[in-house]
């Protein structure tokens, strides 16, 4: 599925993942800001719209050929399908039913998926031992810093947990359906996928929750949703797909253990939060795995002891 891509994480898409990390972080917090007065469905396809015409206003200053053909539109379809409408909507739904933390820790299973499937359907992102370990370290890491408490309701609401597991399988399979992209720029395929996305989401908003019903917004809320649309889904989307072209979707998908870090980070200068011991061992834990998976720090350790060998 798709061609071959480097498959390597530079100094630059480490950089990048982490500004995504932040971007995506942040998402939280603007979203919990516009849900005080907007539905979700309405959210969902404000943040969605609103990115695409942004998308689309960048594309024409900078002069960038709109694709045209049919086949070049059926992807970007799919892609909103794998990598917006299903997951958004499942994950949506399933916190009705299951809280915010056990739904990100269900969601960061999703570098897991990506693993596995990267290894079914492509030929240069295969499965191996430092990775996996590197990705458990990880997830060890989201549920150390979200609290293992989170996991007391595991054993309830079964239906929607498995929902959030099928938003991480459908992000696993958007990080894969992406790489076919890679030709293509970064700002034309976001905006292809998020205009896609709006056409598909908009006509349920409207349907379900008749947004023009609702009382007016306050200016919060409406900045919120102004906030998440461009900068943690358009500007998101254009790193999301520049790292995937040139790192491949299992390492782009790691960024799903540094959204907590981000989020907590986030949360002290903003909500006053403070950082506790357990979040400095989970934050650990993500390092680590992160630098198993990358691999440059252990050969670093290791070259000495072979330089001293050799002596």
């Amino acid at each position: 599925m798709g061609g071959q891509v480097r498959a390597q994480m530079g100094a630059t898409e480490w950089l990048l993942l982490a500004s995504l990390s932040f971007l995506w972080g942040g998402s939280f917090f603007f979203v919990e800001l516009a849900l005080t007065d907007f539905g979700p469905l309405t959210v969902v396809s404000a943040r969605v719209a609103l990115a695409a015409v942004t998308l689309w206003l960048v594309i024409l200053a900078a002069g960038l050929a709109v694709p045209r053909a049919p086949a070049t539109w059926l992807a970007f379809l799919c892609m909103g399908l794998l990598n917006n409408v299903v997951p958004f909507s499942l994950i949506v739904w399933a916190q009705t039913e299951i809280t915010g933390s056990l739904a990100s820790i269900l969601n960061a299973t999703t570098p897991l998926f990506a693993l596995i499937v990267a290894h079914l359907l492509t030929r240069d992102e295969k499965l191996t031992g430092a990775r996996l370990s590197g990705v458990l370290a990880g997830f060890a890491g989201v549920v150390v810093i979200i609290g293992p408490e989170a996991l007391a309701g595991a054993g309830r609401n079964l239906l929607a947990q498995i929902a959030v597991l099928c938003a991480a399988l459908s992000y696993s399979l958007a990080g894969v359906f992406g790489r076919r992209f890679r030709g293509t720029p970064a700002l034309v395929t976001a905006a292809g996928q998020v205009t896609c996305s709006s056409l598909l989401i908009a006509p349920f908003a409207l349907v379900i929750e008749q947004p023009w019903t609702l009382a007016s917004p306050s200016p919060a809320a409406v900045c919120a949703l102004i906030a998440v649309a461009i900068l943690s889904t358009a500007l998101a989307y254009v790193l999301y797909f520049r790292i995937l072209a040139t790192a491949g979707a299992t390492n782009l998908l790691l960024v799903t253990f540094l959204i907590p870090v981000t989020a907590l980070l986030l949360g002290v200068p903003i909500l006053g939060e403070t950082v506790s011991l357990s979040d400095l061992a989970g934050m650990a834990l993500i390092a680590a795995g992160l630098a198993v998976i990358d691999g440059r720090p252990l050969r670093m350790f290791r070259r000495p002891a072979c330089q001293v060998s050799a002596g």
